[in-house]
């Protein structure tokens, strides 16, 4: 009997709409990133969010850090594919502007937004242009009275934090707001989402803060993610990176792929290589995912590097190469051994096969 993995029962939470992108409910869980360009230069913006939009992204946030930069933030919500969601801190003037020239989201920082009558301002201004309010806690900017109150950034600071904004929407009846509750420490962050998660059934936007670099961010932001997805919470995620963005949303689909949560583009599958290998991995895998970073159909591709785990997991792939002892590999198709290629041949070989299973 094949094993199947066991389906993950996702928490219930409410669904609100962030422009054309359901977020909540039984809706798909959506991947973000943020342009890391200065936003009053609105070519190299929409440049960025075209790029993030081209790898994958459903939703990007782009930083609005002062009433000049709304009109620039007008512009890319005209040009972008992607509902943009107007980050605001400070200032709640500026998200009171923002909601009124596009914006599909605005997302607020309870711990420098202000007083309640001003979070209640960017409530009616959210309300008035039917658009969502995330509600975005970060351990390393929390209000001076819960860190008084607590001592130090902990779980429950943060689950509070969360809350006691949502009572300000609450009270005005608006019910279209998301939390995400966000710590570079990871255990801290788990540990505020979990205990956030069943205390609302408001949405929640999973990531961790401030991960790292490329490697070291990704492995932890992975970790967990996958910890909170694994356990049914999470709607939407960002990968947070100190690199270019667009790695942020290949490592967010990466996450959601290997939980079985979403699909989108190749799934290679390689071998860590030994010296048994009758072909080079790690180059043919390079330049695989250089050359098939354009490709939106979900297709599994097996790079084996020899006979021992070759043909079994070709059993499971769309199309594998397996290396062999006599300077030829063997190329499969959905299974199917097609024959004998010289290993140089390969890539050609498997990108020629990828495109074609792409317009089928």
């Amino acid at each position: 009997m094949e094993w199947h993995p066991q389906t993950i029962k996702r928490r219930n939470s409410r669904q609100i709409k962030v422009g054309n992108v359901l977020i909540g409910g039984n809706a798909p869980i959506s991947v973000q990133s943020m342009t890391s360009t200065d936003t009053l230069d609105t070519k190299a913006t929409l440049a960025q969010i075209n790029a993030l939009t081209e790898a994958g992204a459903d939703i990007v946030r782009v930083t609005v850090p002062s009433l000049d930069a709304c009109d620039s933030f007008a512009s890319l919500c005209k040009e972008a594919q992607v509902p943009l969601v107007a980050d605001i801190h400070f200032d709640y003037r500026i998200a009171i502007k923002c909601a009124e020239c596009g914006a599909a989201a605005l997302r607020i920082n309870p711990g420098n937004i202000g007083s309640h009558e001003r979070i209640e301002a960017v409530c009616r201004a959210a309300s008035d242009n039917g658009l969502p309010i995330r509600v975005g806690v970060n351990a390393g900017s929390l209000d001076k009275d819960l860190l008084e109150k607590y001592g130090a950034p902990c779980p429950d600071a943060m689950v509070e934090a969360a809350l006691r904004a949502s009572e300000v929407l609450d009270a005005h009846n608006f019910n279209d707001y998301a939390f995400s509750v966000k710590a570079s420490e990871l255990n801290l962050c788990v540990e505020a989402y979990e205990k956030l998660a069943v205390k609302t059934d408001a949405p929640l936007h999973l990531g961790i803060t401030e991960a790292g670099g490329l490697m070291g961010g990704t492995v932890l932001s992975a970790i967990g993610i996958s910890w909170l997805l694994k356990q049914g919470i999470g709607d939407t995620i960002r990968v947070s990176l100190a690199a270019d963005p667009v790695e942020e949303i290949r490592a967010g689909w990466a996450i959601l792929k290997s939980m079985h949560l979403r699909s989108r583009g190749v799934d290679i599958v390689a071998c860590p290589t030994c010296g048994r290998r009758g072909i080079d991995v790690v180059s043919t895998v390079s330049a695989l995912e250089d050359r098939l970073k354009d490709i939106k159909k979900s297709i599994k591709i097996a790079v084996m590097g020899c006979v021992v785990n070759g043909p079994g997991e070709a059993k499971h792939a769309d199309i594998a190469v397996c290396g062999t002892s006599h300077g030829n590999c063997m190329i499969y198709e959905k299974g199917v051994l097609m024959g004998k290629i010289a290993c140089q041949d390969a890539v050609n070989t498997i990108e020629s096969r990828v495109r074609a299973i792409a317009t089928e």
